[in-house]
């Protein structure tokens, strides 16, 4: 069979090239070895993450793939679960990154508010931690929720209903030779093949890859059941989120908050770990995460890294009384260098990896960028 474009893996990323070519008129074909998503693109928070994510490139591809996914999650029955960003600073050092941040061009649209309007708005937010009275609360209405378990499988139904995306799932493809393209059942032909093979580093195009130093990252992910009634007003965020996005953590003042947090979240700091909480249709909560890094990641997660994330939980909501339900692991190929890798093996072939755990919030930006300049 012949395409105008093979996507190697349906993942977020595989899926926004599926997606961005379909759009623009051509016949299209994802291909991925597993029977359906099971990758990074449904083990994270389904937060589309635009406040905080690195200036330039990244950032830019965020506001993008924030409007993309707007325009099409009503198309494809996906809810939006919430919107906006809540970022509460415990510490002096905190509250002087977000009045940095607040004088960049990526705070437009943001609100730096003081406690007593903070608790106003978002009542769940605990604004008296263990450090004190909280300095102040960002809040950023640019970022979404989706319910990524969910999502990934409906985009892929929606792009094969109403854009005629072929997809053959439970298929490894064992070579990529464009216009050929070898898999375990078949040989198939296009004038242009994506491969977004995610934390795949040592397969297709491995030789490509291994220049670029990646490294695998594995975080840790819990679903908790909170009190009834509870209701998150967006996305929830603190002090060590400052010192990890880099759209925070490159302003001069995060020096001074990271050499604070050492001294006070050492251990929280080793297990790369920062608070994000989501909230689900059902009231269930997302938490996490810690991020380790290797070249293969061990499967056995320490419930130490878990007790320090529920920690933050605690200090960051009124939580009297949770119930963890559900702990999962997830792993995407991280680089010190780039958010993402975009290589091109040849005139007809790219190799397109988020190397930053950011692929719900910049695919669908990046993959307008891979077509515009193809």
């Amino acid at each position: 069979m012949h395409y105008d474009l093979i996507v190697v893996g349906a993942g977020i990323v595989g899926l926004a090239h599926a997606y961005t070519a379909a759009r623009n008129g051509l016949s299209v074909c994802v291909i991925d070895k597993d029977a359906a998503c099971v990758g990074a693109s449904i083990r994270n928070f389904g937060f589309v993450t635009v406040t905080g994510q690195g200036a330039g490139d990244t950032w830019r591809r965020a506001r993008r793939a924030r409007e993309i996914w707007g325009e099409i999650a009503p198309q494809a029955g996906i809810d939006i679960v919430h919107q906006g960003l809540w970022l509460t600073a415990q510490r002096p050092q905190a509250l002087s990154v977000l009045q940095e941040f607040m004088a960049t061009e990526m705070a437009e649209g943001c609100e730096l508010l003081s406690p007593q309007e903070a608790a106003l708005r978002a009542p769940a937010l605990r604004l008296d931690g263990a450090h004190g009275p909280a300095q102040a609360v960002l809040y950023s209405p640019h970022e979404a929720r989706v319910e990524s378990r969910t999502a990934i499988g409906l985009l892929a139904r929606w792009l094969a209903q109403a854009h005629g995306v072929a997809f053959r799932f439970g298929e490894q493809v064992l070579e990529v030779a464009t216009p050929r393209v070898r898999t375990a059942r078949a040989t198939l032909h296009a004038a242009r093949v994506v491969v977004c093979t995610n934390a795949e580093l040592g397969g297709l195009l491995a030789d490509r890859i291994a220049p670029h130093g990646l490294r695998l990252c594995q975080l840790h992910m819990l679903r908790v059941e909170p009190p009834r009634g509870l209701l998150l007003p967006g996305a929830v965020m603190g002090d060590l989120s400052l010192v990890r996005y880099h759209g925070y953590s490159r302003l001069p003042a995060a020096q001074a908050l990271h050499a604070q947090l050492e001294a006070e979240e050492g251990e929280s700091l080793a297990h790369g770990i920062h608070l994000i909480v989501v909230q689900s249709a059902d009231g269930s909560l997302v938490v996490g995460d810690s991020h380790h890094y290797g070249p293969v990641v061990e499967p056995f997660a320490d419930d130490r890294v878990d007790a320090l994330i529920l920690r933050h939980l605690q200090e960051a909501l009124h939580l009297p009384e949770f119930r963890v339900t559900q702990r999962w692991l997830g792993t995407y190929p991280s680089s010190p260098a780039t958010d993402c890798l975009i290589d091109a093996p040849d005139e007809a072939t790219r190799l397109v990896l988020v190397t930053s755990g950011t692929g719900a919030s910049t695919a669908f930006g990046i993959a307008e960028e891979v077509f515009a300049s193809w």
